[in-house]
């Protein structure tokens, strides 16, 4: 018989652990790089791993500050200038992707199932706790992402997978269900 679960708190633990797992893909790839990879631009105009980690350091410090109180795009924010990279050692990029994260869960980890039909707003246009939730989690999934690839293609043969390696597949799954059914999240096992 397979585990049901009640919907109350499954989506906040839920976005909690998709969160998490997308912080610890960043934090992977920027730990088995050296400051000068990540900051390489493969082209005129493209982000660095550098660059995008201080453009979603900046979203999330504007939109997780007082999320349910104040507009998530700050007037402090200065987004044109999260596209300049400036950081002078890996310590102060470290620094500024952290402080990002500590700001978005210090602001989710509170919430409850009667928040997430909360109206807030970016740049005036209202969305639920929910649909927020989503966007933003769909926009460090974009980012993260593009540093995944990037230290990849920096690293090239040296790469390790940060996921199921090509070829891994059959080997991956039948490790899986060797294990008895269970009700977890799928990053419970990274």
């Amino acid at each position: 018989m397979r585990p049901v679960c009640s919907m109350n708190n499954s989506y906040l633990n839920s976005a909690i652990k998709q969160f998490e797992y997308y912080k610890s893909l960043g934090d992977k790839t920027i730990d088995r790089l050296t400051i000068e990879e990540l900051k390489k631009e493969f082209a005129e105009d493209s982000n660095s791993i550098a660059i995008i980690v201080k453009h979603i350091a900046g979203n999330m410090l504007s939109r997780w500050t007082n999320f349910l109180t104040e507009d998530g795009e700050k007037e402090w924010r200065q987004r044109d200038e999260e596209f300049i990279e400036n950081f002078k050692s890996k310590d102060d990029l470290l620094d500024a992707w952290n402080k990002g994260w500590i700001c978005l869960f210090n602001a989710i980890k509170p919430l409850n199932s009667t928040d997430l039909e909360n109206v807030i707003y970016i740049r005036n246009q209202g969305h639920s706790v929910t649909e927020a939730i989503h966007r933003q989690m769909m926009h460090y999934a974009y980012h993260v992402g593009q540093m995944v690839l990037i230290g990849k293609l920096i690293k090239g043969s040296n790469w390790e997978s940060l996921s199921i390696a090509k070829g891994q597949s059959k080997i991956y799954n039948k490790a899986k269900f060797e294990k008895d059914i269970s009700r977890k999240h799928f990053t419970d096992d990274f």
